[in-house]
């Protein structure tokens, strides 16, 4: 993803646009279906923690939804003949790109021979409140996961996970696309980690 991230910003530089940003997702997934008759049901199935905040989980299983009807499995509550249980993680840190000496001078993070974070100073004096880290170099790891249980037995026949990293902050953007790389290939897909891209365009995923 890095070196990926680092080509665009090239690219970037020399042509001063750029439309599209390719999502980058490394997929594992492991399989016991052989075949899955178009249309086949499902339903979530929520942990405890996910029923805990309902209205999250909802717009999870909307972006998950969408992905598995791509697949050609439709939602059925009543009559379902599998369970989906989904999960999504977002966790923000600094950027491997930042300037190591601005976060992380001689006298440790924060300090660095561009400015003093705490309160900025840029030579024009004190100005603004606490600042915790600069809003420009921000980085997000995302990951999703399906699991596919027979609704009869509970016995999973269906497990994948999708992993991505970059600068960009619109999870409700991303996320979407990582479930459906998540599920390239279902039911019988390529054994391994695989790399599955999936092109999104840049305005939207900075929104």
């Amino acid at each position: 993803m890095k070196s990926a991230f680092s080509a665009l910003l090239l690219a970037a530089s020399l042509t001063g646009c750029v439309t599209s940003w390719v999502v980058d997702s490394d997929v594992k997934s492991f399989s016991s279906i052989g075949t899955v008759a178009h249309g086949a049901t499902y339903r979530f199935d929520r942990l405890p923690s996910q029923q805990a905040d309902g209205a999250r989980q909802e717009s999870l299983e909307a972006m998950a939804g969408a992905a598995l009807d791509k697949v050609g499995l439709r939602r059925d509550d009543a009559r379902p003949q599998y369970t989906a249980q989904i999960g999504a993680r977002v966790t923000a840190g600094l950027s491997p790109w930042a300037d190591p000496w601005l976060y992380n001078g001689p006298w440790g993070y924060g300090y660095g021979g561009h400015g003093y974070y705490g309160r900025r100073w840029y030579g024009g004096g004190w100005y603004g409140g606490p600042v915790f880290a600069p809003p420009a170099n921000p980085w997000y790891e995302r990951e999703v996961s399906i699991v596919l249980r027979e609704a009869g037995s509970n016995r999973v026949v269906y497990e994948t996970r999708a992993r991505n990293d970059g600068p960009y902050t619109s999870s409700a953007a991303i996320l979407p696309v990582m479930f459906q790389a998540a599920l390239q290939g279902f039911p019988n897909p390529p054994q391994g980690e695989r790399r599955v891209n999936i092109e999104l365009p840049t305005a939207q995923a900075r929104k």
